[in-house]
């Protein structure tokens, strides 16, 4: 079975139960979470969310990119969201490659060109937090009042821990 195959048989019989067609798009408890897209990753489960509780901005490396403040932006002014918590994670993948090794990566794919693209790769993880919560903080996007919290996510243990 393909994929796409796959993937509509199970949103079918998701569908069948489904009861949160009245969820408002305000998150209940008014928070953001921003974090990688690796799929090791399932940030609703090691959080304890529940459908609507809040929301869950992913990327490459788990980075406050331009986007991610636009996202953060209308969180907070246009739902509600209150604060965000950063939670990046060990052993990420944007942290083994730098932005030239994924451009020539890239490059060898016929039609590509990551040229001057910026995949904001990091050598040290909690400076990468640390440097995500510095650009919340001082996003013109949003106000003083909104909180921004580090976290890193140890893909061994599970556990989360703050970053100072």
């Amino acid at each position: 079975m393909a994929v796409h195959d796959e993937l509509t048989a199970a949103n079918a019989s998701y569908a069948e139960d489904f009861s949160l067609g009245a969820f408002p798009a305000r998150p209940v408890r008014r928070f953001a979470v921003v974090t990688c897209m690796d799929a090791r990753l399932d940030p609703v489960a090691f959080l304890g969310l529940r459908p609507g509780d809040a929301h869950v901005l992913r990327n490459a490396g788990g980075v406050v990119s331009d986007d991610v403040l636009r996202s953060l932006a209308v969180s907070h002014g246009v739902l509600g969201t209150k604060e965000a918590f950063v939670i990046a994670h060990t052993n990420c993948g944007m942290q083994r490659f730098t932005d030239e090794e994924i451009r020539a990566q890239l490059a060898q794919e016929p039609g590509v060109d990551p040229t001057g693209v910026e995949f904001l790769s990091f050598t040290d993880l909690e400076e990468s937090v640390r440097a995500s919560v510095r650009r919340i903080r001082e996003s013109p996007l949003l106000p003083d009042a909104f909180g921004a919290t580090g976290l890193v996510y140890d893909t061994a243990t599970g556990l989360i821990s703050p970053v100072e």
